[in-house]
């Protein structure tokens, strides 16, 4: 199933937009600051999370676009902006799940950069930075396990699931990759 072209001017350009449409599909109607925190609890494991400006944004132009929907509600002078999921929104989402090109990550790893720089500042820096990064792994893999936790069994959940056993698989290899360098250098 191809995009339509007049869904390919109206879907979102950006991985993130896609990203914003799901979390709404799993929560329904969200303000802007907390479908943020939802990304910041369960994106940060595998995809960089949007910065709030990013966020806000990319729900305006989803909105314009008539992917999203938006109720404001008003408090005194303040009001609160939420956003849902619409008809075409999904649809969206559906065909880019089902017919958008996937692209190889991308790896950004500074402790990798580091390290292939440790000749710079001798083995003393690269063995304190593999050091600090176990701690950072194993820190994450406890996050990411507790999170495996709160999922249980809830069918709802199960690729959620799915992907944090990924996360946690992905950590422990990390793991004894680090391990296996930090004993080349000594440590």
């Amino acid at each position: 199933m191809n995009i339509m072209p007049w869904m390919a001017s109206q879907a979102p350009t950006s991985v993130t937009g896609y990203a914003l449409l799901g979390l709404l599909s799993l929560r329904g109607e969200m303000s802007g600051y907390a479908l943020k925190k939802l990304a910041d609890r369960t994106l940060r494991f595998f995809w960089v999370a949007p910065a709030m400006s990013h966020v806000y944004s990319e729900l305006g132009r989803l909105a314009r676009a008539g992917l999203v929907q938006q109720s404001v509600t008003r408090r005194g002078s303040r009001s609160l902006r939420r956003y849902s999921l619409s008809a075409k929104g999904e649809l969206a989402l559906r065909r880019w799940l089902a017919d958008g090109e996937v692209e190889f990550p991308v790896l950004k790893h500074e402790v990798a950069l580091r390290l292939f720089l440790g000749h710079v500042t001798g083995p003393e820096r690269p063995r304190h930075l593999l050091d600090r990064y176990q701690a950072q792994l194993r820190k994450r893999s406890e996050d990411l396990a507790e999170i495996r936790r709160s999922l249980g069994d809830d069918p709802r959940f199960l690729y959620a699931a799915m992907v944090a056993e990924w996360g946690i698989r992905y950590y422990q290899e990390e793991q004894a990759a680090v391990t296996h360098i930090s004993k080349r250098l000594g440590t």
